[in-house]
């Protein structure tokens, strides 16, 4: 088992940043992968970006590329979702997810969830 808790999540004016970390304790944490997921009221839960176990490889959603940044801390257990110049449509809960050994762009890929932050734009 792991368990993943989200924190960070908040209100801000849009042009905004906020970092999200995803704290994970269980199993190892470096044998998962660690993806990004939000979902926005009424829409269906989509990919934010993904980092592989050992942080080398980034994979982001083109609408929010060049303004998101993932990276996670193996030593500390912990990923986390650098994000710049937000928008009113980046509003939306943001969950973090792992992955037994590589990353995935489908959300029940994942094998566990976090509880969700929200994250609210304001324009």
């Amino acid at each position: 088992q792991v368990q993943l808790v989200e924190s960070g999540g908040g209100l801000v004016q849009a042009g905004g940043s906020l970092r999200l970390s995803c704290a994970a304790s269980g199993r190892t944490f470096n044998g998962y992968a660690m993806g990004w997921f939000r979902q926005a009221p009424g829409k269906e839960r989509e990919f934010v970006g993904a980092i592989s176990r050992r942080g080398v490889n980034r994979y982001y959603a083109d609408s929010v590329k060049g303004r998101f940044t993932i990276s996670r801390d193996n030593a500390k257990n912990t990923a986390y979702l650098q994000m710049n110049s937000l928008k009113p449509e980046d509003t939306a809960v943001y969950y973090c997810a792992a992955r037994l050994m590589t990353h995935a762009t489908d959300w029940d890929r994942y094998h566990y969830w976090g509880q969700g932050t929200q994250v609210t734009v304001s324009s």
